[in-house]
């Protein structure tokens, strides 16, 4: 008999994972796999290469296949877990989270159950709460790594001279979806305020320019405890944080509290389930009264959209709609392929078969692999959406992925975790979002914008009213002739709605700043 080479091609793929090759890895663990297919190991070292390469529907084989052989690995679990969430997968995602949690070391697997847990289908509110406070109540030693520097702010004189703000983010140097952030610093009156801004992202790598009298501060090799210090240092008297749970690993910064009043804006679109922050700055279309007490934080709203933008870098002309050419009508959604879920895809195969010769096109990174596109074409293909009716299109440079929206006519939101870059996207490229008010803050953030943007007629009420708004839009007879003409128009509508008046917004935001530092929204 020959001798078995699964081992060496094994030791191969190993040596080559870590130097970062892995697509020569996963050759190897595949050949490894040939030789004998019952190493779990091989199985698990060959999904991680494939999640390293986006390859996320063959990662889950690989990550059941392991499970088959070790049913209780929980490192196999959880990574199972994350290629799931990837391609959209939610709650199967938090099945196997939820498994991974109940073995030993379970921080990871509690962490990203909190992180990804706003866009459950089968979550609500109350559930969204629970899921934070249990991981901020299991471990505290990963969420309290560092002394509080300043108690929750009680009556706090007002402050002399300029009120200190700081903003925290990981993400300055994201052009496209900080625009919210931009629209609101470009705006802040120098004279009253002192801009910090604290930022995992160097000077280099931020392509928006900055106000000159604005100190920047490059906290990406610093540590929690280095990073709380340093804005503790600068005698920061209210700090915006930016990351909410989309950095996760600087939720100990927050926890310090290392400013005066520490305010949640623009990226949490749900409790913190922590007492880490004062204030959730948010609207009335995205928290109603009723829900309040649903969050940890204390419920500040603005007048309007709580995201205003303006768009400040290189972006397409606005095309006519295809269906201007006598094409049929084109649907159309480029977000995130974890905010399409089984229920988003079921729902879109009902408006396509409601709009004869229809057309759905899917553009995002996830969708590059072809293994991914077949995996999504069969979630369509099991409620009788033949192949040719939707259009996946792989990530590419920024330019050309607005460009996109040339081939869409109506764009379709997801739920219950809606677009927010990507709505407001479609808007600037003249094209139309549908979506409906939904149950919780990530399911009403485009109705927000929409409404803003003085674009209520594409705002319905409930699912059924959002696949009947799609149905209508893409069946009307005068289809061609409205969606040219909003098309010509969207950008000056936009222009002069508040979902655009960035120093209208500022201005309601520094109101609610100096409330908060003084006290008087404490009192209230």
């Amino acid at each position: 008999m020959g001798e078995n080479r699964g081992p060496a091609h094994a030791r191969q793929g190993d040596d080559f994972r870590e130097r970062g090759n892995y697509r020569e890895a996963l050759a190897a663990y595949r050949e490894s796999l040939l030789c004998d297919s019952t190493q779990a190991r091989v199985w698990y070292a060959a999904g991680a290469s494939e999640t390293a390469l986006k390859l996320f529907a063959e990662a889950t084989v690989s990550f059941r296949k392991a499970l088959r052989i070790e049913p209780d690995w929980p490192e196999a679990k959880h990574n199972l877990a994350r290629a799931y969430f990837q391609l959209g997968l939610i709650d199967e995602a938090l099945s196997f989270f939820r498994d991974a949690a109940t073995c030993n070391n379970p921080e990871l697997s509690r962490q990203a159950i909190a992180v990804i847990i706003p866009g459950s289908p089968a979550a609500d509110n109350r559930v969204i709460l629970r899921e934070r406070q249990r991981w901020a109540d299991h471990h505290p030693a990963v969420l309290h790594q560092l002394p509080v520097l300043h108690k929750a702010p009680g009556n706090i004189p007002a402050s002399s001279g300029k009120l200190r703000i700081g903003y925290l983010s990981a993400f300055f140097g994201n052009d496209n979806w900080m625009k919210p952030v931009w629209g609101l610093i470009d705006q802040h009156d120098r004279g009253r305020f002192e801009i910090h801004l604290f930022s995992d992202t160097a000077a280099a790598g931020i392509g928006h320019p900055q106000n000159a009298s604005d100190y920047f501060h490059d906290i990406g090799g610093l540590s929690n405890e280095a990073a709380a210090s340093l804005i503790e240092a600068c005698g920061i008297e209210l700090l915006v944080d930016l990351n909410g749970y989309s950095t996760p690993g600087r939720l100990p910064v927050i926890a310090a509290h290392p400013a005066r009043v520490v305010v949640a804006w623009f990226n949490m679109y749900a409790t913190s389930g922590t007492g880490s922050y004062d204030y959730l700055i948010g609207d009335s279309e995205v928290i109603p009264s009723a829900e309040e007490p649903y969050y940890c934080e204390r419920i500040v709203r603005v007048p309007g959209s709580y995201l205003t933008f303006n768009v400040h870098y290189p972006v397409p002309e606005v095309a006519d709609p295809p269906a201007l050419k006598g094409n049929p009508v084109t649907f159309g959604c480029l977000a995130s392929q974890y905010k399409t879920n089984p229920d988003v895809i079921r729902i879109w195969c009902d408006i396509l078969k409601a709009v004869p010769d229809s057309r759905l096109v899917l553009r995002n990174s996830v969708l590059s692999s072809p293994g991914n596109c077949r995996f999504v074409q069969k979630l369509f293909a099991n409620h009788g959406v033949a192949p040719d009716r939707v259009v996946m299109l792989g990530g590419t440079d920024h330019f050309r992925f607005l460009q996109t929206y040339n081939e869409i006519d109506i764009a379709l939101d997801t739920f219950p975790y809606n677009g927010g870059t990507t709505t407001t996207e479609a808007l600037w490229q003249g094209v139309p979002v549908v979506t409906f008010w939904g149950d919780r803050w990530a399911s009403r953030t485009s109705a927000s914008l929409l409404r803003a943007a003085g674009l209520n007629d594409f705002v319905a009420d409930s699912v059924e009213g959002y696949v009947a708004l799609a149905a209508r839009l893409g069946n009307g007879g005068t289809i061609r002739g409205y969606l040219s003409e909003l098309r010509r128009n969207m950008r000056a509508k936009l222009r002069e709605s508040p979902v655009c008046a960035t120093r209208t917004f500022a201005r309601n935001m520094e109101r609610l700043y100096l409330e908060m530092a003084s006290g008087e929204m404490a009192s209230r």
